[in-house]
């Protein structure tokens, strides 16, 4: 019995192109590999050409945006916070601003929404923890008043509890007006502190000790603390690996750690030039963003030690917070200008409906591109960025810096008795201490 699909011979439509049967026997494409070469060749310079990362500004801020954050339910709402005590809610889909809030005198120093989407929680220099409803922004239902400056504010994925940061970490109900239960060690204030999205009751916290403590609410003490060489400005959970968090650093490199083994990180990522800002995870957990003092925005893949993209605009000043959306299309940043931008996540990405055929097109050329991606001529092409002038510098000046200081200690080493010098690698230079 013959079973035929028509899909196979019948045009789409009338200004379709005739399907036309082929055999794909190797012995009749002596030539398969050079045509694919060519194919990666050309599929890696049109995107190249096509990579337009930067979509829209948001404008409207009257001093520098200081934090930003997700809603939790609807992918088209943002909430960012300025150093004026204003909050603004913006419709990223309609690049308009819904709502602008007067909420703190002072910095606004940390928004979260709770898990339900119903209202969020702000925080500010001026000691107040305020609750807003997302249906009324004219007051908040609820304002607490702190003993000291709040720096941060995440709120718990499941529970109706959420956690600040200050002079020490505190655990806060949603029905009280007290903290169920503080936490400190030894540092004199955290500036970050973030849930863990999957084991819910571990948090984490920046110190301004150049620590990072680990908690669990289930406890009444921390869990552990690891002190590194300089300080760190945030971190960020991994979404889909419970173990795994990513901290920013001041020595212009971002940290991966996992918390079974904290005597080192796993993975250094390098490239910024500046004291790093702000980081934050795409909701598959395989790239991350972020947001540099050195006036850029780099993009990650988690198991990479280098960026694999560089945004950046002649206006675009010192970056103070990034985020990825939850629909891992687009990457909003913040910085000191009082402007919001928005990026594709992928610089070459085609907005809007793609037809089948050009979905397996894009496919099959990223294949290729993937396939022949250790080629000098496709490599070379692939990782082609323009730089900013003053980075391009930099790191021309950084890269003369680590040679000279390898040579120096290469130096030392062979004229000092052997075993003197013990070779250590430069993830164990990373961690002064860890303690329990």
């Amino acid at each position: 019995m013959l079973c035929r699909n028509p899909a196979d011979y019948v045009r789409e439509t009338k200004k379709d192109i005739v399907p036309v049967q082929r055999n794909y026997d190797p012995d009749l494409h002596p030539f398969e590999v050079a045509r694919e070469y060519t194919r990666a060749m050309n599929a890696v310079k049109m995107e190249r050409i096509f990579a337009r990362p930067f979509i829209c500004s948001l404008d409207g801020h009257r001093d520098s945006v200081q934090c930003l954050a997700k809603h939790s339910t609807q992918l088209s709402l943002l909430l960012s916070g300025s150093c004026d005590g204003e909050i603004k809610i913006w419709n990223v889909a309609q690049r308009t601003c819904q709502e602008t809030i007067s909420a703190h005198n002072g910095f606004v120093r940390g928004i979260c929404v709770i898990p339900d989407g119903t209202a969020f929680y702000s925080v500010g220099n001026d000691k107040l923890i305020k609750r807003w409803s997302m249906n009324n922004y004219d007051t908040p239902t609820m304002t607490i008043v702190g003993k000291h400056v709040f720096t941060s504010i995440d709120h718990h994925y499941k529970n109706a509890q959420y956690a600040t940061s200050g002079e020490n970490v505190s655990l806060w109900d949603e029905q009280r007006a007290q903290p169920l239960q503080s936490f400190q060690w030894g540092a004199d204030s955290h500036a970050r502190v973030k849930f863990n999205p999957i084991e819910t009751t571990v948090l984490a916290s920046c110190a301004t000790d150049r620590s990072i403590i680990l908690y669990d609410t289930r406890q009444s003490v921390p869990l552990r603390k690891i002190t590194l060489q300089m300080n760190s400005s945030t971190l960020a959970w991994n979404p889909l690996e419970a173990f795994v968090f990513t901290t920013a650093n001041e020595d212009y490199n971002l940290y991966s750690f996992d918390i079974r083994y904290l005597q080192r990180p796993f993975n250094i990522h390098k490239d910024h030039v500046a004291a790093v800002i702000d980081v934050d995870y795409a909701p598959t957990g395989k790239e991350f963003v972020s947001g540099s003092y050195d006036k850029t925005v780099r993009i990650f893949a988690s198991d990479k030690g280098h960026s694999r993209d560089i945004y950046h605009t002649k206006r675009m000043q010192h970056i103070s917070c990034v985020q990825w959306t939850l629909d891992n299309k687009y990457v909003i940043s913040g910085s000191d200008e009082m402007c919001l931008r928005l990026w594709k996540a992928k610089a070459s990405e085609k907005l809007g409906v793609i037809r089948n055929r050009e979905a397996e097109t894009l496919e099959y050329n990223d294949a290729l591109k993937e396939k022949f991606s250790h080629f000098p001529k496709i490599k070379r092409i692939a990782q082609q960025r323009h730089l900013p002038k003053h980075v391009y510098h930099a790191k021309r000046e950084h890269k003369t810096i680590r040679e000279s200081q390898k040579r120096h200690e290469a130096n030392a080493r062979a004229n000092s008795k052997p075993g003197s010098i013990p070779f250590v690698s430069e993830r164990s230079k990373i961690i002064l201490k860890e303690e329990e």
